[in-house]
């Protein structure tokens, strides 16, 4: 990342609360972080091995809250919470600014002062849509060139997002899954660093047990280890599937999943069915999936759709206008 954070802005999520969850609620709500069944990657022959389970989560994780500014404010119920808005709170100086040695390091942050800092601490939580206003408020120098490539919403205006006018095209989404990725952040201020970027991840907060879906400060969910099922799956699972307004012409879509299995012993190196990012390129099974469709086969000829994880569960529970 730049120190102006440019490069982040092709990863903030898209389609806002409709697709992330608001303040009560989103589409993973329910989910648990106890081991399943998983497969042993030895390459002579694959077999499930039971994990031990544990006791489900006592209280339903609330992935919506992307940020949250303390542990009980991410568990808190929203009738509970006292939100103060940050928008248009006045910023003041900053002890950086008499620090000459701060400006070596000089970004958008050292302009909030602790007054802006405090108003965004003060907002408690923030969902996909607030997160942008908070950038806004936060980096608005960023946001403004960052605006000029990307757009955050779901558009109404769909002479450019659509999929082409190609039916006999198919649309494969071959991502893997199963192994616990992050999904939203417990954070705290850090008033004592007059150089640097006054929010941290809480890495104390923890969700009480080694299954817990908190660890470290961050709630975890279904993925690859760097982006979760949500953003890997849903365009292909319900988006894009059938004759929508994203997709006029029908356009097939099938979803490939991998679900992770570990190397057996390191003379696998990073294995032959990792469904870890980047990893996933030497999965035997998605490679095959691959060379059969460069090859001219069809989805169907694939076996159809190959599901592990609850993408079409959470697809559904998304009311986005198709």
């Amino acid at each position: 990342m730049t120190r102006t954070w440019d490069s982040t802005m092709s990863m903030i999520p898209k389609g806002g609360d409709t697709i992330w969850g608001g303040f009560d609620w989103s589409p993973e709500g329910g989910y648990e972080c106890s081991p399943k069944k998983h497969k042993n990657n030895d390459s002579r022959a694959s077999k499930d091995v039971d994990g031990d389970m544990v006791k489900s989560q006592s209280q339903s994780i609330n992935y919506g809250r992307i940020v949250s500014f303390g542990k009980h404010v991410a568990e808190t119920p929203s009738a509970k919470i006292q939100q103060i808005d940050f928008r248009g709170a006045v910023k003041g100086n900053n002890v950086a600014h008499s620090n000459a040695s701060c400006r070596e390091i000089w970004t958008e942050y050292h302009e909030l002062g602790w007054a802006g800092i405090k108003a965004v601490a003060d907002y408690k939580a923030f969902t996909a849509s607030s997160l942008l206003d908070l950038l806004h408020f936060v980096a608005p120098k960023m946001m403004q060139r960052g605006s000029q490539h990307f757009s955050y919403g779901i558009a109404d205006n769909l002479d450019d997002p659509k999929l082409p006018n190609a039916p006999d095209m198919e649309i494969y989404s071959l991502y893997g899954v199963g192994i616990l990725t992050e999904r939203a952040y417990v954070y705290k201020l850090s008033p004592s660093a007059e150089c640097y970027i006054p929010f941290q991840i809480d890495t104390s907060a923890n969700g009480g047990h080694q299954q817990s879906c908190l660890q470290g400060g961050v709630y975890l969910a279904d993925g690859d280890e760097t982006v979760p099922v949500l953003s890997a799956g849903y365009m292909c699972a319900k988006g894009w599937r059938g004759k929508t307004r994203f997709n006029p012409s029908g356009i097939k879509t099938y979803i490939r999943e991998y679900n992770h299995a570990p190397p057996a012993n390191l003379l696998e190196g990073r294995g032959t069915q990792s469904g870890a990012h980047v990893d996933i390129m030497g999965n035997f099974a998605l490679i095959e999936d691959v060379i059969r469709v460069a090859a001219g086969a069809t989805g169907e000829d694939l076996g159809g759709d190959q599901v592990y994880s609850d993408i079409l569960k959470w697809s559904e529970k998304i009311n986005l206008r198709l």
